[in-house]
């Protein structure tokens, strides 16, 4: 292996490990503000996350504005994303100022994104993770 190709990997390394501190800051968020406000335990666990589509279902019903919410969703989502990266062995990737998490299969996931989704009554990330987990 040459210089060049080293500092390309340590460079590569950088960035995911650049991209993957932000999440992980938002699940940890997430996580100590339903053990404190709500007191539901999440574990980083793939089954813990039918606990977080329900309470993104209870906000929606409760019909917060996405503002008010919004910065929740996200700390969800990053939560999933770390299910994702402890479950699989996925990493988190930045590109196009979108945060993704990449399986070892090569595909691409976006729970930040699904927990959107959850918000307007069209997804789940217990399932997202579930499709994602499903080659391994």
């Amino acid at each position: 292996m040459n210089t060049q190709q080293t500092a390309t990997q340590h460079g590569t390394r950088q960035h995911a490990a650049t991209a993957a501190a932000r999440p992980r800051r938002w699940a940890a968020d997430a996580v100590a503000t339903l053990r404190e406000g709500a007191r539901i335990r999440l574990d980083y666990s793939a089954t813990s996350l039918w606990r977080v589509d329900r309470v993104i279902e209870e906000i929606r019903r409760e019909g917060a504005p996405y503002a008010a919410v919004e910065t929740v969703l996200r700390g969800f989502g990053a939560y999933a994303g770390e299910v994702l990266v402890r479950e699989t062995g996925a990493e988190w990737l930045s590109a196009g100022g979108d945060l993704w998490v990449r399986t070892p299969d090569g595909r691409l996931w976006n729970p930040l994104e699904e927990a959107l989704r959850c918000y307007a009554g069209e997804g789940s990330l217990r399932l997202l993770c579930r499709d994602a987990a499903s080659r391994f």
